[in-house]
């Protein structure tokens, strides 16, 4: 856990918080015991592989009390329970098609009783309702993701930057946001490298990849 208090030390400041921090790792190992979710090589590097890789959306927003984020194909939950933590004034709706990802995603929120989570065993393209953010970790391809919610997305800015679809990939992505840009040109994307803010290196080849329509434009 060193990682994260290294890079986000206001999230220890509340004693709740950082407790939440503390016990997730145990509660992951004791739920991966009967459902696998994670591999064993990251479970070994939870904090900085998990944690502190959600965390990295934080380097472009800060959620807002109120706001509602949709983690999309959130698996164990990632990156939506750590970001609840960090935000608990914030609602966030954490949804996988596979119904045992979602029991260990209900169970650990209950654990650490946050209710600022809701859990939904759902595919994407049966959700409803409004976001202000839309995030993922190397769920699909773009052009695809955006497909299935742009509806999604609420036309309602009330951040300092437009609302947007906030995406943890990696590898060599110049391919997918081609066919992204050709399929929708009225959309701006910023794809930022997780090594400009940490010097570990699982996540030299580790991006975040923001995409917002031009008509929310803000920044």
């Amino acid at each position: 856990m060193i990682s994260v208090g290294k890079y986000f030390p206001e999230l220890f400041t509340e004693p709740v918080q950082k407790s939440r921090l503390e016990a997730l790792k145990e509660l992951y190992e004791n739920w991966n015991a009967q459902i696998n979710v994670i591999s064993r090589k990251d479970l070994d590097n939870f904090y900085e592989r998990h944690v502190l890789h959600s965390l990295s959306i934080l380097n472009q927003v800060r959620f807002k009390p109120g706001a509602r984020v949709l983690d999309i194909g959130t698996g164990g939950g990632f990156p939506g329970i750590p970001l609840a933590i960090a935000f608990p004034d914030t609602e966030f709706v954490l949804a996988d098609s596979i119904g045992k990802k979602i029991k260990v995603v209900e169970a650990v929120s209950r654990e650490l009783e946050l209710k600022n989570v809701q859990a939904v065993h759902a595919r994407v393209e049966s959700l409803k309702g409004k976001f202000d953010f839309i995030v993922s970790r190397a769920v699909a391809q773009l052009d695809m993701l955006i497909d299935w919610t742009a509806p999604l997305l609420s036309g309602q800015n009330k951040h300092e930057i437009s609302n947007s679809w906030l995406l943890l990939k990696g590898g060599d992505l110049e391919d997918e946001i081609q066919r992204f840009i050709e399929k929708h040109p009225r959309y701006h994307y910023e794809l930022s490298a997780l090594s400009n803010w940490f010097e570990e290196d699982f996540f030299e080849t580790k991006k975040l990849l923001r995409v917002w329509p031009r008509s929310l434009d803000i920044s």
